[in-house]
């Protein structure tokens, strides 16, 4: 290739000759300003669409709690709103600490 070849030799060489396309007018229509009648469109009332309800997965946690070591000891549940069942458990041990000292896990059930 020669390195010495100027742009519009390479602009040849890769598109090759330009040749002028034949322009074809086309017809003009005038359109009157009677012809064309603005119209208003036709709007539908609106309805209003409920929310269906979305489905909420729960969990319900059940845990033992007290406050003595090896004394009396209470059930406890707590609702979890995941599809994890180790979400639901840590969520409530840590919900259940707040107010109890010892905490046991007894069971997790979908609601």
């Amino acid at each position: 290739m020669n390195p010495d070849l100027t742009e519009e030799e390479m602009r040849h060489a890769l598109f090759g000759t330009a040749q002028p396309e034949h322009q074809v007018a086309a017809p003009q229509v005038q359109e009157s300003l009677l012809d064309v009648v603005p119209t208003t469109p036709v709007v539908a009332p609106l309805v209003k669409k409920r929310a269906a309800k979305a489905f909420t997965p729960r969990l319900r946690v059940t845990l033992r709690v007290g406050n003595e070591f090896e004394g009396k000891m209470i059930e406890v549940t707590h609702e979890a709103d995941t599809l994890s069942s180790l979400l639901a458990e840590q969520e409530a041990v840590k919900a259940a600490r707040k107010k109890y000292k010892y905490v046991e896990f007894v069971s997790v059930r979908s609601m």
